[in-house]
């Protein structure tokens, strides 16, 4: 049963919610999916429902012209995290929020594409974010130095906003996530099974052989990760819910 309905904004026909639209209904989290890409429009700020959830994109985070639609997520995504708004923003949604908040991001940044099974290390702030929290311990439960998700970017947070807290940074990149007030940033795809990072890696330059082996390598460790971290935020969405009474449907 539903308990609480959330907006999902997708950027790209071909980068969706994957297995997050699973684990999210598990959970009883509804989704209504904005298809920015396909003109609908955004909502405003007291439409969102109970979170708010920017999935990544083909574009860039300052491809305006290309995605006329992008000044405006940037500054739903900033005034979501400034309003107690639980969000979740992956990749692009990441990079927007970085820009809107007065970061960085760098296109086509060095070293180069990170593609694959990216191992993300957590820093000790993760231990007390509302949502990664569980994921940060269980991976030191388990007496491992990392967890194991999708990546698939050329672009990257090169410097942070003044009041991100930074939370995880992988081998190529320092910037993995990041907290801005109600907002958690990821850069990683925690929403991408296999049949997802196959598609991303057909029409990239990456060697997608390496990418999927990598990807068959950690299955089990990145099944896991993305369902604690699904969890994590259905979690944090429904707390919320019950502490402000907003997201119930009518």
């Amino acid at each position: 049963m539903t308990s609480a309905t959330i907006t999902v904004v997708q950027s790209s026909h071909d980068v969706p919610l994957g297995s997050f639209e699973t684990h999210l209904a598990s959970a009883g989290i509804g989704v209504r999916v904005v298809r920015a890409y396909d003109g609908d429009a955004l909502p405003a700020l007291a439409d969102l429902g109970a979170g708010l959830l920017v999935l990544g994109g083909r574009m860039s985070a300052h491809d305006d012209e290309v995605a006329p639609w992008l000044p405006a997520l940037r500054t739903l995504l900033l005034d979501a995290a400034h309003g107690g708004v639980p969000t979740l923003a992956v990749c692009l949604g990441a990079q927007l929020l970085a820009v809107a908040a007065g970061g960085r991001v760098e296109v086509d940044a060095p070293p180069g594409r990170e593609a694959g099974a990216a191992r993300i290390f957590w820093r000790p702030e993760a231990s007390d974010d509302p949502v990664v929290r569980p994921v940060a311990r269980a991976v030191a439960a388990a007496g491992e130095r990392a967890s194991v998700f999708p990546a698939m970017h050329a672009d990257a947070v090169s410097e942070l906003p003044d009041d991100a807290v930074w939370l995880a940074s992988s081998n190529m990149y320092p910037f993995q996530a990041f907290r801005i007030g109600s907002a958690l940033a990821v850069q990683f795809h925690p929403e991408a099974d296999r049949d997802l990072v196959a598609l991303w890696a057909q029409d990239d330059d990456v060697d997608a052989a390496t990418v999927l082996a990598e990807i068959d390598e950690a299955s089990e460790r990145i099944a896991r990760a993305g369902s604690d971290l699904a969890a994590a935020f259905a979690a944090h969405v429904l707390e919320a819910r019950d502490r402000t009474g907003h997201g119930v449907p009518a």
